[in-house]
Order: structure tokens, then C-alpha cells, then sequence
């Protein structure tokens, strides 16, 4: 972890020789859910490729590009897309835009991604707000030599996700009149999907959701100090024994179909920042 201090300077410097402002607020958009972006005014667009450091996102349905500007009146920094373990990139390269997010000011960061629903009252274009997470990648972001100045080298994860945020989503869904759970997500490495057994398993250890993604960085946003919001839309179910073969073309479909249920949340998040002192 020593060398990834330099590394965020060196990103920072590249966004703020672009965009003056500093975010209050980071979104990560998972596969299929960019139209978030649309509630950007004033956007400037930068691509991965032109941060140093960032790695490129390869998988389906992610841009991979940075969107600065305001929303709400808040200023924000949105990843449109993001980088995942089974593109072959290490935890800490594939986290290091939270570190960078933090440094150029944020406070809160919202996780967004698409999964799979292995709750069987759930129903697919359902959105889910993390409550809590388990982690089955058999890798952590923060292993490795501990650097004081990014964070503790033993961080408590009692509550990644911001409760009041989570009580904020359900409202903004009880008022929009779309269905939203509260429950747990589960990360695994990927990029297969799982067979029968494994979703009995993952079902029978508590989680409700199961995707390749966002756990990495909630680790990495608690370890720098972050709060944290976590927004799953269900693009597929994953129940055993009615399991149905997985198109990508129709999950992505599916999740651009929920966008506006996650935007209405993230926008919803964003306008409390501005209320809430810096």
C-alpha cells in the first residue's frame, strides 16, 4: 500500500488540472446504470485513460470515464463504470479511484452495481440497499504494509453503510412507489456465473444478492473515511431451482430499465449533502 500515496497525488493533480471544483460526493455506476450521469450539469468528461494510474474498464456496460459537475448543487465525481478482479487488475489498482475521490474531497461515496437476486421475493428491476456485505473474493484491497495516512491499519466494518442513508433510499422508494429491500450482498471474484449448489450456498450464509463487485471499495471508502450509501438493482434471479440461463444483453436491459428508480435514490442522497456541513 506505501506506493499508493504518490499515486493518488498524481491522479488528483491530473482531475483538478480539469474540473476546479472539489466533490462532496462520489458515485461508482455499475453495468448498465450510466444514465445517472444525465443529472449532471456543467459535466466535464474525463476518460480513464487520460487519469494516471486508472486502470481501464473493460467489462459490458461501463464507459469508463470520470463526470465531474454539479447535481443537485452539489458538486459530484461520477465513475461511469468500473474496474472489476476478473479484468485481471489487483484489489488496491481497482480501489484506488475511492482513495482518489477522497482526496479531492469527498465525503460520501455511493456504490452502486448490478446483481444477482437470490432472495425469492425479490423480482428483477428491484432495487436493493445494501445493509451490510460479505466478502468472498479470498482477497482484500487493504493487504499489505499499512499506510497511516490513507488509514487505520485495522478498520472497523461494525457499519459500512450509512443507516440513515439506507432510511433516506427506502423512503425515496416508498414515495416513488417502487419496490426496495434492505439486505445483504455477497462479492465473489467471478467472472463465472454460479452453479446450483453455490447459490444454495451463498443463500444459506445470509446474503440476498450476489455480484462481482463493490465490496473492494466499500472496504477502501470505510478505511479512508468515507460514509457510505450501497445500491444494487436485481437484474437476474439466481434461484436454483427455477434457474434460467443468464444473457448479458438482457441483464444490461434490465438494469437500464431501473435507472430512473436509482437515480431518483442517488439524487435524493446528493441533495441532503446540502444540508449537511463539510
Amino acid at each position: 500500500m506505501l506506493h499508493l500515496h504518490d499515486q493518488i497525488g498524481e491522479s488528483v493533480a491530473a482531475i483538478r488540472s480539469r474540473w476546479g471544483m472539489a466533490p462532496r460526493v462520489g458515485v461508482i455506476l455499475g453495468s448498465g446504470l450510466g444514465g445517472v450521469t444525465d443529472a449532471i450539469r456543467d459535466r466535464i468528461v474525463i476518460p480513464y485513460g487520460e487519469i494516471p494510474h486508472f486502470a481501464k474498464s473493460t467489462a459490458h456496460g461501463h464507459a469508463g470515464q470520470l463526470v465531474c459537475g454539479s447535481m443537485e448543487d452539489v458538486p459530484v465525481c461520477v465513475m461511469e463504470g468500473r474496474m472489476h478482479a476478473y479484468e485481471g487488475y489487483p484489489l488496491s489498482q481497482i480501489t484506488l479511484p475511492v482513495r482518489v475521490l477522497k482526496a479531492l474531497g469527498a465525503e460520501l461515496l455511493i456504490a452502486t452495481n448490478a446483481c444477482g437476486g437470490l432472495n425469492p421475493t425479490y423480482r428483477t428491476g428491484d432495487i436493493m440497499v445494501i445493509d451490510d456485505h460479505i466478502n468472498l473474493m479470498n482477497d482484500n484491497p487493504l493487504v499489505g504494509i499499512n499506510d497511516d495516512r490513507l488509514g487505520p491499519r485495522f478498520p472497523d466494518m461494525s457499519a459500512p453503510y450509512a443507516a440513515d442513508l439506507a432510511d433516506l433510499a427506502l423512503e425515496v422508494a416508498r414515495r416513488e412507489n417502487f419496490a426496495a429491500h434492505r439486505g445483504v450482498y455477497v462479492a465473489v471474484t467471478g467472472p463465472n456465473l454460479e452453479t446450483r449448489a453455490e447459490y444454495r450456498f451463498l443463500r444459506l450464509i445470509g446474503a440476498d444478492v450476489v455480484g462481482m463487485s463493490t465490496v473492494p471499495e466499500v472496504i477502501v471508502a470505510v478505511h479512508s473515511g468515507l460514509r457510505v450509501l450501497g445500491l444494487s438493482v436485481v437484474t437476474d434471479m439466481c434461484l436454483p431451482d427455477a434457474l434460467e440461463v443468464a444473457e448479458v444483453e438482457k441483464i444490461l436491459a434490465v438494469a437500464r430499465s431501473a435507472e430512473p428508480k436509482l437515480r431518483a435514490i442517488v439524487t435524493a442522497a446528493v441533495r441532503r449533502m446540502r444540508h449537511v456541513s463539510s
